[in-house]
């Protein structure tokens, strides 16, 4: 039986790019500009994927995910032709082979829905994918016979005038039926200045032995933008994060301007949050309903429930449950969980940490490699000293512990059920139930310090 399979080349170093990393795998919208080709092509009902990688494919194939692509070197840079070559006996005759630009995160599963049944409703061996340009310089030019059927491509250097005229171009992207394109490849002669094998050259020799080749002319050229430099890159990363907030308004998420939040692609946001400007969400974060985010928050692969508020504060890797309220200017490092309704109040650190429900870090703390019960009260500018200078160590604080302001937590360490520690404390051994802690000197208040010290001063200035 017949299947669709998709090619995607990316192969190529993206010399404009200037950087030692592979040009797919530079991100755009959080993703790899090569994953999202891979994520239209599985919209559009491709499940098979082969990716033909070359410069920097180790780092291609240990970045990307195994599942579901299967990886073919062109060793040699010789063309998109000799690229798609690589594939040649991965694909039954009778195939169904999408060719497409690793480099064209814009791309949709739509647009190639529309590419594939055209292929198949015109019986074509080949269909090359069009879009009009308002300046195509640059591009292979479409040029239609008097019927509007395909009838070949002219490459810009080739061009007469008359041709360069033409606004219809070769967005790179392609159906082939299996047998006969790699037939047609074999066939195809480098006879260029490069010396390489272009897969354009491959549609007039289907069309020499006969086959239908086909134009499908696609009005929106945002869905074919190529990447080749970091101007481009940034385009597309704007083109990518309207059509997300665009998403997420449609889905119910308000946004008081939607041209200073940006967030990842991959966000999952619930109806009725707001997003105020200069919100950054990145990763596979998740955002409950009826939160209120922003202005200024930073939020990174993070899971946050329902009801929440987080103001002008930064999340990595955490975990917020419902109807908490943090920030403002809060940092909650990776590990770290709030459970129900916990408050983490302005310049407030947590790192590995989980706060019980109900609890509150009102102000001036850090939190670090502690277990914080129910409903504790955190007093300002407690510090949890969890680290040696060799190995770090656990605070726990039970259930209904109030800790005084200023409190230092010598870890390892435990302050039990309901306990207390005094204002100003080092706290260094376990604290039990029900217990206040005091860990401090005995004020010690000397009389007239201040006219002594007076006086003391006038005499030194006599001696000067």
């Amino acid at each position: 039986m017949s299947e669709n399979i998709a090619v995607i080349l990316a192969a190529g170093k993206g010399v404009r790019m200037k950087s030692e990393v592979p040009k797919v795998l530079h991100k755009v919208a959080g993703l790899p500009m090569v994953m999202h080709v891979v994520r239209a092509v599985r919209e559009a009902g491709i499940h098979r994927i082969i990716m033909v990688v070359g410069h920097g494919r180790e780092q291609l194939v240990t970045s990307l995910p195994s599942e579901g692509i299967e990886f073919v070197v062109q060793e040699q840079q010789l063309g998109t032709g000799h690229a798609l070559m690589q594939a040649d006996g991965l694909a039954a005759p009778d195939d169904t082979v999408m060719v497409l630009c690793g480099d064209t995160p814009l791309l949709r599963g739509s647009t190639l829905q529309k590419l594939l049944e055209y292929h198949h409703q015109t019986g074509a061996m080949g269909t090359v994918l069009t879009t009009r340009l308002p300046e195509p310089t640059g591009y292979g030019r479409i040029v239609r016979d008097e019927n509007g059927r395909f009838d070949r491509i002219v490459e810009e250097k080739d061009a007469a005038p008359e041709i360069k005229a033409i606004d219809e171009i070769n967005s790179g992207m392609y159906c082939f039926q299996a047998g006969p394109v790699f037939d047609a490849l074999k066939r195809i002669r480098p006879e260029n200045v490069q010396g390489e094998y272009y897969l354009p050259d491959a549609l007039p020799i289907l069309c020499s032995q006969g086959f239908i080749v086909a134009a499908l002319l696609h009005e929106d050229e945002e869905d074919i933008y190529g990447i080749n430099d970091r101007i481009q890159l940034a385009h597309a990363e704007q083109v990518l994060r309207r059509r997300k907030n665009h998403q997420l308004m449609a889905e119910g998420v308000t946004m008081m301007d939607p041209g200073s939040t940006f967030i990842d692609f991959e966000v999952f946001i619930g109806s009725d949050t707001r997003i105020l400007p200069f919100t950054i969400i990145e990763g596979s974060t998740v955002i409950g309903e009826n939160c209120t985010i922003g202005p200024g928050s930073h939020i990174v692969d993070s899971i946050i429930g329902n009801n929440v508020v987080l103001e002008s504060s930064k999340l990595l890797e955490s975990k917020v449950d419902d109807a908490c309220t943090i920030g403002p200017f809060a940092y909650l490092r990776p590990g770290t969980e709030l459970q129900t309704g916990v408050k983490v109040g302005d310049f407030v650190e947590i790192k590995k940490s989980v706060i019980g429900e109900g609890s509150k870090v009102p102000h001036l703390s850090y939190v670090g490699d502690a277990r914080v019960g129910r409903h504790v009260n955190i007093g300002a500018g407690t510090i949890t000293c969890n680290y040696d200078g060799k190995n770090k160590y656990e605070t726990v604080i039970d259930d209904h512990a109030f800790i005084g302001s200023n409190t230092n937590l010598i870890a390892p360490v435990k302050i039990g059920k309901r306990a207390v520690t005094g204002a100003g404390s080092t706290i260094t051994r376990q604290v039990p139930d029900e217990a206040l802690g005091v860990e401090r000197a005995r004020q010690k208040n000397i009389d007239g310090w201040a006219s002594k010290g007076q006086e003391r001063e006038a005499e030194s200035k006599l001696r000067r």
